[in-house]
């Protein structure tokens, strides 16, 4: 615990990764936002939603805004952030998310204000199911290592308990994919009520609407492949195959994954995941697996056999 907490006490390690980016806390990004003229209010009641959606699986606390730095006012021309920037994200180990302002980043505050909050609403609670997933820790030599996340383990010698997919995979036997794809699934909903709740729409230009489809969880099958094909600078082409990618490496895996393990009953199954990442208790997820495809689903499912090797 004490090497955790010296380990916490300290971000700057995070952020001396993107050197070219200025952070700031969260509460800090939204107050200039504000002062700059940016209306906040649509984060504001997504946070609200997510806080009253995720008490139902089980989840009694949100990321605290303190934990979350936000970048923007690049150095670097041409700098491109959001969800889908290189390297960002919730850090276990630090206990704090990295995230950047979505759009042109040479600028303090966004250059369009609502996909900016839409981004950040679905990066902020997509980061608030990580940082609730139950983590176990075990010390090896001095060291902290992690061994429990969420419904998904890792022996101290660094065998995961699931294999990687195929490149190829449709759909996934993967937990830290399944556990990826429940947190973005809920992330998504809460953003898409959000933009509905205002009356959002999507930008008319071709790279605005892909990622308003992609924060709210309503890309089409054929949005990926045309995410190749948009005008722009290197760093808006290197955005949109990052979220490409990622679509078609978690999301929809995920998707088929329910479909394929819970036909009819996706909702639930989605539920009773997202109940047992926050708990680290896949007893009455695997029970209700067994009832429907027989015993040992769980593991049959997702533990590779060389989990146990000596």
């Amino acid at each position: 615990m004490a090497a955790l907490a010296a380990i916490r006490s300290d971000a700057t390690p995070l952020m001396a990764k993107h050197p070219a980016h200025v952070f700031r806390p969260l509460p800090e990004t939204l107050s200039r936002w504000e002062a700059s003229g940016v209306d906040t209010t649509l984060f504001r009641v997504g946070v609200a939603l997510a806080g009253h959606r995720y008490s139902g699986h089980g989840l009694a606390k949100l990321l605290p805004f303190e934990r979350v730095v936000i970048g923007s006012e690049s150095s670097r021309p041409g700098a491109f952030g959001g969800f889908h920037h290189p390297d960002q994200g919730y850090r276990h180990f630090q206990m704090m998310s990295v995230i950047t302002m979505y759009g042109p980043m040479e600028r303090r505050s966004p250059e369009d204000p609502a996909s900016a909050l839409l981004d950040l609403l679905r990066a902020y609670t997509h980061d608030c199911l990580h940082y609730g997933s139950r983590r176990r820790y075990v010390e090896v030599a001095g060291v902290p290592v992690r061994t429990q996340y969420g419904i998904n383990y890792r022996r101290t010698g660094g065998q995961s308990y699931s294999a990687a997919d195929r490149q190829e995979s449709r759909s996934t036997r993967n937990l830290g994919i399944v556990m990826e794809g429940a947190c973005d699934k809920e992330a998504r909903a809460i953003t898409r009520q959000a933009a509905e709740h205002f009356g959002l729409t999507e930008p008319p230009d071709v790279l605005g609407a892909l990622t308003y489809r992609d924060a709210t969880g309503t890309l089409t099958a054929e949005d990926p492949d045309r995410s190749a094909t948009v005008p722009g600078s290197e760093e808006q082409t290197r955005y949109m195959a990052a979220l490409s990618g990622y679509e078609r490496a978690v999301n929809r895996r995920y998707t088929h994954f329910l479909d394929e393990f819970a036909p009819g009953e996706e909702s639930e199954c989605h539920a009773r995941l997202l109940s047992a990442v926050i708990s680290g208790d896949a007893t009455a997820l695997g029970t209700w697996l067994d009832d429907r495809h027989g015993p040992g689903s769980f593991a049959g499912l997702f533990r590779t056999p060389e989990y146990f090797d000596a």
